[in-house]
């Protein structure tokens, strides 16, 4: 047998890597600092400055920084000088979170750090993670997924791959920020146990791995925008999760100079609003103290400072000739993100075979990626008819428009589908009227059809994934994406992705199905002006803790296709997994070993589950969670054992009454599986 790997547990992540300047010398430096400053430059300081800037003021030694967008790469701004001529666009970050290799998280993050120094980017807005909660959010491409734990593995290995390049990293956006259906006039209304188990877990896990900036949301949290509220950032964020580092506004978010001066804030985002505009005025009216003012100055000087952005230039220009090795970070995450959900044999397609192939739909000549400001255009992009092409040569017949009998005479169809997602809007759940009927006529003449999907998050399927020959979800590819995706189409690459997502039959079996104001639909931004116009509306989180695979297992609805799903070209065998000792105390570690076996003829890599039931339990708590997961590969024939390690708080829920987490003694339930809904052993442990 061959120790596979050790999958740690939540509190058992190594020690943040530390800046380069020690905490107590930065700020040190930066109390020195501000005591050169007049209040003037404090104030400039702490608004932002030109759009996406930190005001620099040389004559005292404090350089001016740029930040730049996003988690899947840096988004040139055409309008701004000295932006880098190319930047590479790398797959979206839910592709990323379909490969549930945290250490790829690392290498992804790095090339983009990496970019950002050749930039002179001092400041990455990103990585976004909040929780897939609802289908139709329009940023979903932009997050890794909706389980906490997932997410916190796959942020902790992002934030140091980012860090490590020099580039801050920026947590974002906080918190409970699940629609971008009119974001800056919804409330969340969300309970304090649910924050802590779904909401805040990979916020804290970057935290923890060491993240120097949070962003705030555009919503409301109970009542309070999130910017400018005391009980998000001061108790919430500072406070209760630790944080002690920069934390800025989301742009044009915040509206009260003096509540966000006494928030906790630090960053009014971009500058030239409330801060300057009212500031002075508040001092003087004793409305709010210099005290305050100073603390946030100090935190932005103090955070810069740590990473050494007083010390040395952001740009290095030496990363540019990198750019290639990121494009093959890129392909690397294409290739292990491309989830295959559906295949009755007819892939892979060889490229060697005889049969003609019929090649159609909506991204063959459009390389489909999320919009706003997490765009990243790219370059050399490989569009799906060309990488389709470059495999199968003669064999395959381009038609945008096929006819019945066109459509009846291939030996396999290959049609592209999806949809487009962006930022400030939501999109239906349900494909387009066009869209649909396209997929629907195809797979009804043609029983060999292979629906592609590229989306950034689940769309309906319903109406015809059962006629469907394969579906293969392939998310935004990035710019060479499109090359991955034909490679395992074609059986060059054995898929290893896994869903980080469920994906309903219909919207309205969705925990946050409702949400919309009666008479408003999504799809549709408003400008600013429109959407403050509007009265705030709730969003009440009534499902609690049951988010995602949490939710249909509670419900017994049964989803399209289950939380960690995805097929393979082999196949794979689990042994009965062992637990080291069937009474542990409770505050223990509790080892966890099992087998997996390629039974097949192909190399593979499977993704290992393991998931915690409780007996019994003192407050209502999902069926299973996700507490542990391990990317194995595995020649034909192989045979390894994973090694897992529960902590105390892969046990734990929520005690609202204590304001912690605690463990109930008692059995659990540890399962084993390939995917929430493919659990191939269990074994239990008391806990005393």
């Amino acid at each position: 047998m061959v120790l596979a790997g050790v999958l740690m547990g939540c509190l058992a992540m190594a020690a943040p890597d530390q800046p380069p300047v020690s905490a107590e010398k930065a700020d040190e430096r930066a109390g020195a600092l501000l005591a050169k400053m007049t209040t003037e430059q404090k104030l400039e300081l702490i608004s932002g400055h030109n759009q996406f800037f930190i005001k620099g003021f040389p004559e005292l030694g404090i350089p001016q920084l740029y930040m730049s967008d996003a988690t899947q790469g840096v988004h040139i701004r055409p309008q701004l000088s000295n932006q880098l001529e190319k930047s590479v666009a790398f797959p979206a970050p839910i592709a990323l979170a379909a490969s549930w290799n945290p250490d790829l998280a690392y290498a992804y993050a790095k090339a983009v750090g990496e970019e950002c120094r050749a930039g002179d980017v001092a400041v990455l807005l990103g990585p976004g993670m909040n929780i897939y909660r609802v289908s139709q959010c329009g940023r979903n491409f932009e997050y890794f997924g909706e389980d906490p734990y997932l997410i916190a593995r796959m942020v902790e290995r992002y934030v140091r791959g980012m860090q490590d390049t020099g580039t801050m990293a920026t947590l974002k956006h906080f918190v409970a920020n699940n629609t971008d259906h009119r974001r800056r006039t919804s409330n969340s209304i969300v309970d304090e146990r649910t924050l802590h188990e779904i909401y805040l877990p990979g916020f804290k896990a970057g935290i923890d791995a060491g993240a120097l900036a949070v962003m705030t949301s555009y919503n409301q949290v109970n009542g309070e925008w999130a910017g400018q509220s005391r009980a998000v950032i001061t108790d919430l964020l500072r406070g209760q999760l630790g944080f002690k580092g920069l934390v800025m506004s989301d742009w044009t978010s915040v509206w009260d100079a003096e509540k966000i001066i006494k928030s906790g804030q630090d960053l009014e985002m971009p500058g030239k609003a409330n801060i300057v505009k009212d500031a002075a005025r508040l001092l003087a009216e004793g409305k709010v103290a210099m005290a305050d003012v100073d603390r946030m100055a100090r935190s932005i000087l103090r955070t810069c400072i740590a990473l050494g952005l007083h010390d040395r230039p952001v740009k290095d220009e030496r990363f540019l000739a990198k750019f290639a090795d990121h494009e093959s970070v890129a392909l690397q995450s294409a290739r292990e993100g491309v989830v295959l959900l559906k295949n009755n044999g007819v892939l892979p397609l060889a490229p060697k075979g005889t049969g003609k192939i019929l090649a159609t739909g909506t991204f063959m000549e459009k390389l489909p990626r999320g919009g706003g400001s997490a765009d990243v255009l790219g370059y050399n992009a490989v569009l799906l008819k060309q990488a389709i092409a470059e495999t199968y040569g003669e064999r395959v017949t381009f038609v945008a428009e096929p006819t019945d009998e066109q459509l009846k005479a291939a030996d396999v169809v290959l049609l592209s589908t999806g949809t487009l997602d962006k930022e400030g809007a939501d999109r239906p759940f349900a494909l387009a009227k066009a869209d649909e009927a396209r997929v629907q006529r195809a797979v009804s003449l043609n029983p060999r059809t292979v629906v592609i999907v590229n989306s950034g998050g689940g769309i309906q399927m319903t109406d015809w994934n059962e006629q469907a020959a394969a579906v293969v979800y392939g998310w935004y590819p990035g710019q060479v994406g499109n090359r991955a995706l034909v490679e395992v189409i074609a059986g060059l690459t054995n898929p290893s992705g896994r869903l980080p997502i469920t994906i309903e039959r219909r919207f309205k079996d969705s925990p946050g199905y409702g949400y919309v104001p009666a008479g408003e639909d999504v799809g549709k931004g408003l400008k600013r002006g429109e959407e403050m116009a509007k009265p705030v509306y709730p969003i009440e989180y009534k499902e609690g803790v049951f988010v995602g695979y949490r939710w249909y297992e509670a419900k017994k609805i049964a989803p399209l296709y289950a939380f960690g799903a995805g097929l393979s070209y082999t196949t794979y065998a689990y042994g009965q997994p062992v637990i080291a000792k069937a009474n542990a105390k409770r505050g223990e570690a509790v080892t966890v070993t099992c087998t997996v076996h390629n039974t097949g003829k192909v190399a593979g890599a499977e993704v290992v589950q393991l998931y915690v039931r409780p007996a019994k339990a003192p407050v209502p708590r999902p069926e299973k969670e996700l507490k542990g997961f391990a990317k194995i590969p595995l020649a034909p024939g192989e045979v390894k054992t994973v090694t897992f390690t529960l902590n105390p708080r892969d046990f734990a829920y929520w005690d609202v009454a204590r304001h912690d987490w605690s463990v109930a003694p008692g059995r659990y339930q540890v399962l084993v599986g390939g995917a929430s809904d493919r659990i191939a052993g269990e074994a239990s442990v008391t806990l005393e």
